[in-house]
């Protein structure tokens, strides 16, 4: 059974990875690069704190906390625990991989950039989304961010998939965590 999802993980893979354009190599290495993303980041930083005054601190901690345990999930506990080589490591896809950057770490499994990506768009979702509909488009960014890991032969979509639903589970604790102090403060206040 496992080899017989590895084998459809590692097909899946390169039948994605076979679609590549020299333009299109240049848009996914910046969209894969973390730095890239600082100006993003910064942005939802300064408009929470403009939009949220005090309350921002409650929901920043609440997406690091979320985007770090996501982040430490995968990077700590999954990838040597599984230590699953990365498609840019396995010598037998060498010659059928479209690589444009240097590989990385050896083990993939599961992807930190899906787990972290997809645990902000969940926490932004879920603390957000019944004020404002912006956060569910974080999703998109997200997934073209997961995607991008396939693309320059980093992940497996297997990896990719794992550290997206990581991402989401780190957020949906990290919420609720942070909706129960909520609602002890307000029960504080109100006796």
């Amino acid at each position: 059974m496992l080899q017989t999802l590895n084998k459809l993980d590692t097909d899946l893979f390169l039948w994605l990875n076979s679609f590549y354009a020299p333009w299109l190599d240049t848009l996914m290495i910046w969209v894969t690069e973390r730095n890239t993303w600082i100006p993003f980041y910064a942005i939802l930083i300064g408009w929470a704190i403009y939009r949220f005054r005090k309350q921002a601190i409650g929901l920043l901690l609440t997406i690091v906390a979320a985007v770090a345990l996501g982040d430490q999930l995968t990077s700590s506990v999954l990838k040597p625990l599984t230590q699953r080589l990365r498609p840019c490591h396995v010598l037998a896809l060498q010659k059928l991989i479209h690589p444009v950057m240097e590989c990385g770490g050896q083990y993939g499994f599961a992807s930190s950039h899906a787990s972290t990506t997809f645990a902000l768009a969940a926490s932004l979702w879920l603390l957000l989304g019944k004020q404002y509909a912006w956060p569910k488009w974080v999703f998109l960014w997200a997934a073209l961010v997961s995607y991008s890991r396939i693309y320059v032969a980093a992940h497996y979509p297997f990896d990719v998939l794992v550290g997206a639903l990581l991402g989401i589970l780190s957020a949906l604790l990290a919420v609720s965590i942070y909706k129960r102090i909520q609602a002890r403060s307000s029960h504080r206040s109100i006796s």
